[in-house]
């Protein structure tokens, strides 16, 4: 039973009592007059995805607090470091970065021995790209403002917050592996991933979040379920024209169908013979400026979108079908 239904038949009662047989009488008595669908149970293995995904979003959520707070202590330590690696939370970068973690470390060291140890940690470039990696921070580190370090307790937190984002992306890198395992299994995986401008993780998020497409009789449902469905408001003569959407649905579905259609309308490349921009879902993106010409707002025409995106999906789960793009 929808918690929500059994939620607002317990408020019409007029007394404030809560029992475990006041709580039984009314689940009875909703069974006989509401008509309530049966419980679908959902299969192990999207259990499983789900349970796998979710902990992929809560661990992500954190290493990006980690690594806030990382940039925070490097500000106050080594400033000119970020760019020195072009991606300051590569492995390489933060292995650097807790060997060398100031500037008198860096000065205190020949610059054969930096381009040893960055060969070392980083394999697979050459001696000579390691070598300008030296040199570069050679240079950021006499242009530091902090050339004294008056806090240890700076560098050791410095280190301890590297230790902890190189361990959440080792644990990322062994969640994403075995979603993708788990996820290949699955049918409707390969359907929803045909789609332009769904990638995997998009891909897994709204297969697990919908659950069996046999739990939907109407697109319409599922629409209901993501919570897009536009609220509707009219008293007497008056009817609302500015209806928001219910929201009522599963909050992770819509984040990755609102993710799906932004990566679905934006511009993937351009041609090499002209300067046609070509988008990554040509159906949706001519559906989307379509509801930019009729006037509508940005949000209202992204909406517009996702709900147009979940007929579709809908019915290419219910026909076990791929996606294909007619000219």
């Amino acid at each position: 039973m929808n918690p929500l239904i059994y939620h607002r038949a317990r408020s019409t009662s007029l007394r404030k009592v809560k029992t475990d047989a006041v709580d039984a009488y009314l689940l009875c008595e909703l069974y006989y007059k509401e008509e309530i669908e049966p419980y679908k149970k959902r299969g192990i293995q999207l259990l499983n995805l789900r349970n796998l995904t979710r902990q992929q979003e809560t661990i992500s959520s954190i290493s990006t607090q980690t690594k806030i707070q990382l940039l925070t202590v490097l500000d106050q330590v080594f400033p000119e470091y970020r760019g020195v690696f072009g991606n300051l939370y590569s492995k390489v970068s933060l292995q650097t970065l807790s060997l060398f973690p100031t500037s008198e470390h860096v000065l205190n060291t020949t610059e054969s021995v930096l381009t040893d140890k960055i060969v070392s940690l980083c394999t697979r470039r050459s001696e000579k790209w390691a070598k300008e990696k030296a040199q570069k921070l050679i240079e950021v580190a006499l242009r530091n403002p902090f050339q004294t370090n008056l806090y240890e307790s700076h560098i050791f937190n410095l280190k301890m917050l590297i230790t902890i984002v190189l361990q959440y992306q080792e644990h990322l890198s062994k969640l994403e592996t075995e979603i993708d395992a788990l996820a290949k299994e699955i049918e409707e995986y390969k359907i929803i991933q045909s789609i332009p401008g769904i990638g995997e993780k998009i891909a897994a998020t709204i297969i697990y979040e919908v659950g069996e497409i046999d739990r939907f009789n109407h697109p319409k449902k599922l629409v209901a379920f993501a919570g897009i469905d536009p609220s509707v408001y009219s008293s007497g003569r008056f009817t609302a024209t500015n209806n928001r959407i219910t929201k009522r649905g599963s909050r992770r579905l819509r984040q990755a169908l609102y993710m799906a259609v932004y990566c679905g309308i934006r511009d993937a490349r351009k041609q090499k013979t002209s300067d046609t921009v070509i988008p990554r879902n040509k159906k949706l993106r001519e559906f989307y400026d379509k509801k930019r010409d009729e006037g509508k707002p940005y949000r209202v025409a992204i909406i517009a979108c996702v709900n147009k995106l979940l007929h579709l999906i809908y019915t290419l789960l219910k026909n076990k079908t791929i996606f294909q793009e007619l000219a």
